[in-house]
């Protein structure tokens, strides 16, 4: 079966390979557009760009999945999130949430005036390319939890509703 995963960010596309390829699965990461703001500002922004990624990917395998991250307020704080959509050929789908971690205040300004998080927290952490390494999550946990760990719990979460959707409802 080979799988889609929309984005060519190799941190994306590592998670999913992490996961699945030791199943058996083939997996290759395509760039698809995500039909949201390039910094998603809720979760409902968030899952509609990993949505929209994963039915992209249908063009060119049998299962999609799109992989999000975004930011959320709750309670008057900024949360970064993540989200992730798998979708099948047969119209099936499934949605999985990653960590909620709460932003600095510092960060609130710059993505509010209409910056990318992956850009301010480059400034933020004197680091670069952030987003294809560590992430803002891995910058904020000192690297205890990082991107790619982050992608990959999605990828298990969604991977998990597919493997019992099968078991029990295709028999």
């Amino acid at each position: 079966m080979k799988i889609i995963v929309g984005s060519t960010n190799q941190v994306k596309v590592t998670a999913v390979k992490e996961v699945l390829e030791p199943i058996g699965q083939e997996v290759m990461g395509t760039n698809v557009p995500s039909g949201v703001s390039n910094q998603p500002f809720s979760d409902a922004e968030t899952v509609a760009g990993a949505s929209n990624r994963a039915q992209a990917c249908l063009k060119f395998g049998e299962i999609g999945i799109g992989l999000e991250a975004g930011v959320e307020y709750l309670n008057e704080q900024l949360y970064l999130v993540n989200w992730g959509v798998l979708k099948t050929q047969d119209g099936q789908t499934f949605y999985a949430g990653g960590t909620r971690l709460p932003l600095p205040t510092e960060l609130i300004a710059p993505l509010e005036a209409g910056a990318e998080l992956g850009d301010v927290i480059d400034g933020y952490s004197k680091r670069q390319n952030v987003r294809s390494n560590e992430g803002a999550i891995g910058i904020l946990t000192a690297d205890f939890f990082n991107r790619k760990d982050n992608f990959s719990h999605i990828v298990r979460l969604l991977w998990g509703q597919y493997t019992y959707a099968q078991q029990c409802c295709r028999k």
